[in-house]
């Protein structure tokens, strides 16, 4: 019998890419031009902050039933995330109001976790073992991509009186993504999954798993700091002398560095086995970036610093996805909602923390420092476990080195 798997189906990768970058550019919509948007919408400043922090908050709230979905019926989960957002951003449309850009941000906010955490699923399903690390590390990096589009959109498109177009080319991307991933996810032929993970066995699964829970804990610090620097970047560096025009493009030149670090970092990490020593060396050069900030704040150690940053700190999250992948099996969709809910948790924590201390640009570029530092220990916490074999959630018993019949697993590194 021919056992060979099937050849890697990049299309279902590629369409999935856009509609990634989809719900990033629909997310960030406003926050590039949130002064010129309260104006156009009659509301406050921070009222239009909130159409942008909906959707960590939603994501916080909906991570787990969405990584239960993907594992459950993943294709169609899959169609109804993009759908879904390409909905959100199409509503916002049907009305020249702050109500219904609201009602169409909670829309889309909704479709997120089903869209982020179905990364590592799409790698898993429709590309072979060793095509598996790029896959996760495009996707994630298409997402982040998103991010960057969004900020040049705000840039090019800055004023009241082009608010509309600018909605108008987000849903455009969106609806071209839902249109791509349905007709994409049309033919099947997953590389496996001959048993989908039931409700609460999948996180039942995910959550006993000792691996997953420490890659949780893990992922605070890094995807925090991040965050947390993009946030107040520009507060923290305005009494150095950095003005807001060239803050904002120390930030966007971050966040291009961080795409293109998820496109690369994490594939030769994977190729030489060297995750772990990738993201102590990432963690250890960021720390050494936010000190330089801490010491000597300009516009260069600025760009140099940030670039850093991004290069380097961001690759983590597609390569413990991968990880996480790699162990979970037909889990993999609840174990990366629990790792990109994980990572919203430490945003929303690191960043309150920062916030605190804007007024101490120093210390607060310090404590970034100090945050990435810590999460070094983490990293070579999950070594033990790499030689372990995967869970499969099939199994019916808490031992993960037998499967339901009792025979020896012998899947994992």
């Amino acid at each position: 019998m021919n056992t060979s798997p099937a050849a890697s189906r990049w299309s279902v990768v590629a369409a999935f890419t856009v509609v990634g970058a989809a719900t990033q550019i629909v997310w960030l919509t406003y926050a590039p031009v949130t002064t010129a948007a309260a104006e156009h919408f009659g509301v406050s400043e921070n009222a239009v902050g909130w159409l942008a922090n909906l959707f960590p908050l939603f994501y916080v709230l909906l991570a787990i039933p969405a990584g239960v979905l993907l594992d459950r019926w993943f294709r169609g989960a899959v169609v109804a995330g993009s759908v879904l957002t390409a909905g959100g951003a199409l509503l916002r449309l049907a009305g020249d109001s702050y109500a219904w850009a609201l009602a169409g941000q909670c829309l889309a906010a909704i479709a997120q976790p089903l869209v982020l955490n179905a990364i590592t699923g799409v790698a898993g399903r429709y590309l072979r073992e060793e095509d598996r690390p790029t896959g996760i590390a495009v996707g994630t990096a298409s997402t982040f991509a998103g991010m960057v589009v969004a900020f040049v959109l705000g840039a090019a498109l800055p004023d009241a009186g082009q608010l509309t177009t600018l909605v108008a080319i987000g849903a455009a991307v969106s609806v071209a993504g839902a249109v791509a991933v349905s007709v994409a996810l049309r033919r099947p032929g997953e590389q496996r999954h001959t048993r989908p993970a039931q409700g609460t066995d999948a996180l039942r699964t995910a959550v006993r798993d000792p691996f997953v829970r420490k890659v949780c804990l893990l992922v605070l610090f890094p995807f925090g700091t991040f965050i947390a620097l993009t946030t107040f970047g520009q507060a923290l560096l305005e009494p150095a002398g950095v003005s807001a025009t060239t803050a904002s493009v120390i930030l966007l030149v971050a966040v291009v560095a961080g795409v293109a670090g998820c496109a690369v970092v994490p594939v030769v990490a994977a190729r030489r086995g060297a995750e772990l020593q990738v993201m102590t060396v990432g963690l250890v050069l960021s720390a050494v970036a936010c000190l330089l900030l801490a010491v000597v704040p300009a516009v260069v150690s600025g760009f140099v610093s940030m670039t850093v940053v991004g290069f380097l700190l961001l690759p983590a999250l597609p390569i413990v996805l991968e990880l996480v992948g790699r162990r979970s099996g037909e889990a993999e969709g609840t174990a990366a909602g629990l790792v990109w809910m994980s990572g919203n948790l430490g945003g929303l924590v690191v960043s309150l923390v920062v916030g605190l201390l804007v007024g101490q640009p120093g210390l607060a570029f310090a404590t970034c420092a100090v945050l990435c530092l810590l999460a070094v220990p983490g990293v070579w916490s999950l070594r033990p476990h790499l030689s372990e074999p995967a869970r499969d959630p099939a199994t019916t018993s808490d031992d993960p080195a037998t499967t339901s019949d009792g025979s020896a697993s012998v899947t994992g590194r």
